[in-house]
């Protein structure tokens, strides 16, 4: 079988061609540089992905504050970070960098602050 992705490593966005024998990875093509092939072999058996959403302030000028995973996590715990994040309140100040969740979803990666909030 061969399965047909997007490089999403550089803006170069190569159609990556993945061969898959009983499981296991036999050939990958289309890729014009080695990350092409290392994303398509992680986007084949362990997907992760960064994510980047906004948490609650509380007693700032501004109710929000943009954040991000500061790691990539598992693409199937992205439902469980989220709900963690859209649960988070944060007191103000908060500056960029600032830890918001220590752990979240067990997944041992931080959420920081990618904005400011006073």
């Amino acid at each position: 079988m061969i399965k047909e992705l997007t490089c999403i490593n550089c803006p170069l966005g190569c159609t990556v061609n993945v061969t898959v024998e009983d499981g296991e990875i036999t050939n990958i093509t289309g890729n014009n540089c080695k990350r092409g092939e290392i994303y398509a072999k992680d986007e084949l058996t362990n997907p992760v992905r960064t994510v980047t959403s906004t948490a609650r302030v509380d007693g700032a000028d501004e109710y929000l504050v943009s954040v991000k995973t500061e790691n990539p996590i598992p693409k199937g715990k992205i439902s469980e970070v989220m709900e963690e994040i859209n649960k988070a309140h944060i007191n103000a100040p908060v500056d960029i960098g600032d830890c918001i969740i220590e752990d979240v979803a067990g997944t041992g990666i931080r959420v920081i602050a990618t904005s400011r909030a006073s």
